[in-house]
C-alpha cells in the first residue's frame, strides 16, 4: 500500500464510520500477505469502498471499462491500481485483462472480483460469470469469498438519517481444484458454482438467490 492509498483509507474510513453503521466479520481470515483473489457479491455502487476500507490490505479490482470513462471514476480507478474490462470483449481483449491480472498476482497483489459480472438490483446473488474461476485455476491462488449484507438499502435520501446497517462476512480462503490446462466449459462452470457456493454461505438465505438451492 502506497503513502497516498493510506492516507486515503485513513480519511475516508471515519466519514464511513459516520454515515453507515457496519461491521467487517472474519477480518482474521485475511492472509496479510501473498497473492489473493477477493471474490464478492455486487448489490451497491458503494461495494468496494466497504471492501477497501474494511480490510487491512489494497484491493486492485476488476471493473467495467466504461466506469474508466468516466471524469470522475476514471482517474480514481487508475489510481488506485484497477484493471478494466470489456463486458462481451473479444478473446484477445479478455486475453489481456487475464495476463494483467495474472501479473499483479505474481507480484503479491489482492486482486478484487464480483464474479457476477454486474450489480444485483434486487440484492439477490446472480448466476456467477466465469471469469474469476479462470483467473483463479490459471494463477492457482487462493480465493477470499465475501459476503456484503444490507447495502440494498442504501436507497433515495433516507437512508442519510437511517444509517443503514451493513455487514461484510469474510470466509476462510480456499482453493480451487486444478483443471490441469485449459479448463472446459463444464469445468469452468463448476468451479464458478463452487466460488459462488461459498459466498452465498455468507449471505443470510434471503440473499442467496441462485444458489438458494445450494444450502446443505
Amino acid at each position: 500500500m502506497t503513502f497516498s492509498q493510506k492516507f486515503v483509507s485513513t480519511v475516508f474510513r471515519p466519514l464511513l464510520n459516520t454515515l453507515f453503521r457496519w461491521e467487517v466479520v472474519g477480518r482474521e481470515n485475511v492472509p496479510l500477505t501473498g497473492s489473493l483473489i477477493l471474490a464478492a457479491n455486487h448489490v451497491h455502487v458503494l461495494d468496494p469502498l466497504f471492501l477497501g476500507f474494511g480490510f487491512p490490505r489494497w484491493i486492485n479490482f476488476i471493473a467495467k471499462e466504461e466506469l474508466f470513462r468516466s471524469p470522475f471514476l476514471g482517474p480514481w480507478l487508475r489510481w488506485a491500481g484497477s484493471f478494466s474490462i470489456h463486458r462481451g470483449g473479444k478473446i484477445r481483449e479478455k486475453q489481456e485483462v487475464l495476463k494483467s491480472a495474472t501479473d499483479a498476482l505474481e507480484r503479491g497483489s489482492m486482486l478484487g472480483v464480483f464474479p457476477e459480472g454486474s450489480r444485483s438490483r434486487d440484492g439477490k446473488l446472480r448466476k456467477g460469470k466465469p471469469g474469476c474461476a479462470v483467473i483463479a485455476s490459471q494463477a492457482g491462488v487462493p480465493i477470499l469469498p465475501v459476503g456484503i449484507v444490507g447495502t440494498d438499502r442504501i436507497k433515495g435520501i433516507s437512508w442519510l438519517w437511517k444509517r443503514p446497517g451493513i455487514v461484510v462476512n469474510i470466509g476462510k480462503p480456499f482453493k480451487l481444484p486444478p483443471t490441469h490446462g485449459k479448463a472446459s466449459k463444464s469445468q469452468r462452470r463448476l468451479l464458478t458454482t463452487r466460488i459462488m457456493t461459498e459466498i452465498a454461505a455468507l449471505l443470510p438465505p434471503e440473499y442467496r438467490g441462485a444458489y438458494r438451492e445450494h444450502e446443505d
